[in-house]
């Protein structure tokens, strides 16, 4: 199965007799209603939006500012926007990514077999042509029900041990994870041991993924090829879905560390910093 759909893919299916739930994920960091915003203004025909903060995060604490949702509230809004088990799911944000890619780790995650991020998101659907609309769709209830433990996660001992055996990607930018600024969280730095691979250097220009094959030689020269245990951490456990994404269509399995750096520097484990691996 594909992890990711072009837009004139999308375009096809979407003029089918059924085509797959599609969903708006767009969100930003430091403004919380500004998805919804632009939901608003405009978005893919049929979309139906949501909350990442809200649906796809529990609240902020002690296991970091996006942990898991509680299940009850992720599966009431995915069947609130039409989500059921048999039909394909679609998510989309506005170009970056990273979002739509939160969406579809967690749903596969959450047991859904099909689900499909849109390549460059709603950038990628206009600059081919694709309308937008203002229109909220009435949509079926569906009903998806999560079944946890579809894809692996890493809590933070899980992190350190796999930093030491096997290959711990960090998502962050490079200057976050030499520990020379840090925006966000309490402590600057990463986790001993783990590699610097910026996810922002996994797509092109035009904010699409790059090639299959650039993809799996970028994570292969950083030790992370098919055979080596993977995971990856970012921030939050956001961008660092997105860095899955790019390891699934290079065809490495990994496993995600949902609390990243967000829990990890709140709790006082060791950090390292500069640029040499922990």
């Amino acid at each position: 199965m594909d992890a990711i759909i072009t837009a004139s893919g999308w375009a096809d299916e979407a003029a089918g007799e059924r085509p797959p739930t599609l969903l708006d994920i767009r969100w930003e960091l430091t403004a919380a209603t500004a998805g919804r915003e632009a939901y608003g203004a405009g978005h893919l025909p049929g979309a139906v939006f949501v909350d990442l903060d809200a649906e796809l995060a529990g609240p902020p604490g002690p296991q970091g500012r996006h942990p898991l949702p509680d299940l009850g509230v992720f599966g009431a809004a995915m069947r609130r926007a039409g989500v059921s088990a048999d039909r394909p799911v679609v998510v989309y944000d506005g170009g970056q990514g990273w979002a739509a890619a939160r969406a579809w780790w967690l749903l596969r995650w959450a047991g859904h077999p099909d689900v499909r991020v849109l390549d460059g998101g709603v950038a990628a659907w206009t600059a081919a042509g694709g309308a937008l609309t203002t229109e909220v769709p009435v949509v079926p209830e569906g009903d998806f029900v999560p079944r946890p433990g579809a894809l692996p996660v890493l809590d933070a001992d899980g992190a350190a041990a796999l930093a030491r055996r096997g290959v711990l990607l960090d998502a962050r930018a490079g200057e976050r994870y030499r520990g020379e600024v840090e925006p966000v969280d309490p402590v600057a730095g990463h986790i001993p041991g783990a590699v610097s691979a910026p996810t922002t250097e996994n797509v092109a220009a035009d904010g699409r993924l790059r090639p299959a094959a650039e993809l799996a030689a970028r994570f292969a020269a950083l030790g992370a090829g098919p055979d080596a245990e993977v995971g990856v951490y970012c921030g939050s456990g956001v961008s660092a879905a997105h860095e899955l994404l790019a390891l699934t269509v290079a065809g490495v399995p990994a496993a995600l560390y949902v609390g990243s750096w967000s829990e990890w520097s709140a709790e006082g484990r060791p950090v390292s910093t500069g640029a040499e691996r922990g």
